[in-house]
């Protein structure tokens, strides 16, 4: 280990920085961020400096370098282009036992500034000791994504029970059980969700009558494939989440984000194959949340968007279990991103509709004469075994044989097609296309040979490209 970490109190403490440009200034907020007391040698100030100085929040000590400045601070930045001068502050720090940090020249550093995750009062530190700063912040970044806002303001009201903790739980074990069921149930949750009086609440219960908690469901949009476009937040849960119940929509790099260790139970339907009944994955949810459990229910897109996430979570309710809900990046807005067509456009549509295909049998039909209107784009979900049916009927009530319409077969995936053509095809081109697909009708279509950006890198059997086109 080629450097002790160490996190310094620099409250209320000198900070002498050497040099007043850009840099300087990046040094200079990180510190003040701690609580430092700067003061600066330099011979000019950046404006943002100057600024600083102005308002009394830095002090500029000096235009010149001396070593005497060195006498009285904790620790030293030197912030210059002047490597001879860098050199001398080096030097004198070292001679007066300082820690010294010389920006971007490593060996002319007794400590160095690591990648910063702050949640303050939890604060999380990497460093490559100089050999790859990239690599450190790129880690960073990834650390970012996984550890939620939220757990500042978790740490600190943990805070403020520890006292309360110690003297109502005797023994090191017992609270340590504690917070790690605080830490990991629906104490966790309430504050990740931004409602910290609840959250108080589920901790002063919890010390109050110190049984086994209840669990939760989440329930998660997973987005149309590309784990990319999952949320951040959709992120944070998976990686929170004891069951995971999924659906067949949910792409396997979205599955492999998952807690390694949760179990993984498939729930979904497809077409022609046996599927478990809608009642039995609710009352799952309801069973596994009842052990203590977070349970996250995984819906392809987003779950309120023809997902039946409104009724498994009536049955949550209904059953007195805590939900939360985590959106998703639907269908219609993912695959037609990915496909270059956007379902609205000043010039060809000034409306969306999102229509469902498959709908109880004793529902009331479709408005046909209302989704045949011209200038709106209709994302049909679960269409394409109703395509001959839909396409005559949107003729039959006036939408124009000819109107531009495609077929986006797993959207955002690596292995996406598009199938293109008019209303007229619409049966042809549905029947090409593999599942699950969308299917797009209106003007906006034609934007495709335009906009299409979006390069699989595997293609169905057959197909040479990404978007065809049928004469």
């Amino acid at each position: 280990m080629d450097y002790l970490p160490l996190f310094a109190d620099l409250k209320a403490r000198p900070v002498l920085v050497v040099g007043g440009g850009d840099i300087a200034v990046r040094k200079i907020s990180l510190l003040r961020r701690a609580g430092a007391v700067v003061h600066v040698v330099a011979k000019k100030l950046a404006a943002e400096l100057q600024r600083d100085v102005d308002a009394g929040h830095v002090e500029w000590l000096a235009a010149e370098f001396d070593e005497q400045q060195l006498d009285s601070v904790f620790l030293v930045i030197a912030a210059t282009n002047n490597r001879e001068l860098n050199r001398r502050v080096f030097d004198a720090a070292n001679a007066r036992h300082r820690l010294v940090n010389v920006v971007d020249d490593q060996p002319l550093c007794s400590f160095i500034f690591p990648s910063i995750v702050d949640r303050s009062p939890l604060v999380v530190a990497v460093s490559s000791g100089g050999n790859a700063p990239v690599l450190a912040r790129l880690l960073r970044e990834k650390l970012e994504s996984l550890l939620p806002q939220s757990l500042g303001r978790m740490a600190t009201v943990a805070g403020s029970f520890r006292e309360r903790i110690k003297g109502a739980l005797t023994t090191t074990d017992a609270r340590r059980r504690f917070w790690e069921q605080a830490f990991r149930g629906r104490f966790a949750s309430l504050m990740a969700a931004g409602n910290e009086p609840a959250a108080i609440k589920t901790l002063e219960a919890a010390l109050e009558n110190p049984q086994p908690q209840s669990g939760e469901i989440i329930l998660v949009g997973a987005g149309p494939g590309d784990a990319g476009l999952l949320t951040l937040r959709g992120l944070q849960v998976l990686q929170q989440a004891d069951v995971v119940l999924y659906d067949h929509l949910v792409s396997d790099e979205v599955l492999e984000l998952v807690r390694r260790d949760a179990d993984r139970i498939c729930v979904g339907k497809r077409a022609g194959e046996h599927a478990v009944p809608q009642h039995e994955t609710n009352q799952m949810l309801v069973d596994f949340a009842r052990e203590g459990k977070t349970v996250v229910r995984l819906k392809g897109g987003d779950p309120f968007i023809f997902g039946r996430g409104g009724e498994e979570l009536q049955a949550a309710q209904q059953a007195g279990v805590a939900f939360q809900v985590v959106p998703g990046i639907t269908a219609a807005a993912g695959a037609t991103a990915y496909a270059g067509i956007p379902l609205t456009h000043r010039e060809h549509a000034q409306s969306v509709t999102f229509v469902t295909g498959h709908y109880k049998p004793d529902s009331q039909p479709f408005d046909w004469a209302h989704l045949a209107q011209g200038r709106q784009t209709l994302a049909i979900y679960m269409g394409t075994m109703k395509a001959a049916q839909i396409s005559e009927q949107l003729i039959q009530h006036g939408r124009a044989a000819d109107t531009p319409v495609a077929v986006i077969s797993r959207g955002s995936r690596k292995d996406q097609q598009v199938l293109t053509g008019t209303l007229q095809q619409l049966d042809d081109l549905a029947k090409r296309s593999p599942m699950p697909a969308l299917l797009v009708i209106g003007e906006v279509v034609a934007l495709n040979e335009q906009l299409a950006w979006f390069q699989p890198t595997t293609q169905a059997e057959g197909d040479s490209s990404s978007v065809v086109t049928l004469a």
